[in-house]
Order: C-alpha cells, then sequence, then structure tokens
C-alpha cells in the first residue's frame, strides 16, 4: 500500500501543482497587461473552470499525503520529507481559502461597468499570493520525490 499511496501522492500533487504553475507561467506574470474587460473575462472564465475540479482535486491530494505520511510513520527520513510535502501543500490550500478565493468571488461578481476603483490592488495581492501558492505547491511536489534519492541507501523504502 506504501507504494500506491506514495504513486497516488505524486499524481495528485503533480496535477495540483500543474494547475497552479500553468496559470504562473502562462497568465499571472502577465495581468497587469490586460484592460479591465480582458481581466474580469479571463479571471471568471478561470475561476469557472478550476472550482469544482479543484474543490475535489486538493482534499483528495491532501488525504494521499496524509495517508502516505502514516504508511511511512516508521521510515525516516522518508516520512520527514512525505510530512514536508504535506505541510507545504497544506500552506497552499490555506492561501486558496485564506485569500485567493475570497478574491475570485469579488471578480465573479465584476462587470466592465461595475469593476470598483481598487481592483488593481486586489489584483496585486493576487498575483503576489498566486507565486507563493505556486512557490508552495512545487516545494511540495519537490519534497514528495527527494525520498527517490535514498532508493540506493535502502531497499526497505519501496517495501
Amino acid at each position: 500500500m506504501k507504494k500506491f499511496w506514495w504513486c497516488c501522492s505524486l499524481i495528485l500533487v503533480m496535477l495540483v501543482t500543474g494547475v497552479f504553475w500553468g496559470t504562473w507561467f502562462t497568465l499571472t506574470r502577465s495581468l497587469e497587461t490586460f484592460p479591465p474587460d480582458h481581466f474580469i473575462r479571463i479571471g471568471q472564465t478561470i475561476i469557472d473552470n478550476v472550482a469544482l475540479p479543484m474543490r475535489i482535486l486538493m482534499p483528495a491530494t491532501l488525504l494521499a499525503q496524509l495517508l502516505l505520511c502514516v504508511g511511512f510513520w516508521k521510515q525516516k527520513p522518508a516520512v520527514y520529507f512525505f510530512a514536508a510535502s504535506f505541510i507545504f501543500m497544506i500552506v497552499a490550500l490555506l492561501i486558496t481559502l485564506l485569500v485567493e478565493v475570497p478574491i475570485d468571488n469579488q471578480v465573479k461578481t465584476w462587470t466592465a461597468a461595475t469593476i470598483p476603483d481598487g481592483w488593481t490592488a486586489l489584483r496585486a495581492t493576487w498575483k503576489q499570493f498566486h507565486f507563493y501558492r505556486t512557490v508552495s505547491s512545487v516545494l511540495s511536489f519537490i519534497l514528495l520525490t527527494t525520498p527517490v534519492l535514498f532508493r540506493h541507501r535502502s531497499r526497505s523504502l519501496y517495501r
């Protein structure tokens, strides 16, 4: 079961990280170049596209990572890397729930005619925290894959 939960965790963390990384790499770095109506349209489309899948993907990821930590509880140093990976994914979730989603909920209600005066400050906050969330998920993935490096030292890691 250990290999199963590790494989599930790797796949799920990769998918979550891919959503965050892809958005940062292709869109977030150039948000300031979009006029307000384009920003609203793009933002609302992305929110609609990821809201439901991420409500399933993120909890499944955290559950798989938690089960992985339990499965490797007595195997050090692997469990330390897995626990750190889990913590970084929790950080990504907290950033999502406490910063990103509240801003997204505002963006969902905007039109070109009703966009608030301080919308660029909200956009800047979203952009900054999306970067932190992306870094956190990338670190989670790196930490999750790191125990592979210990394979040559301890075959028991894979039993």
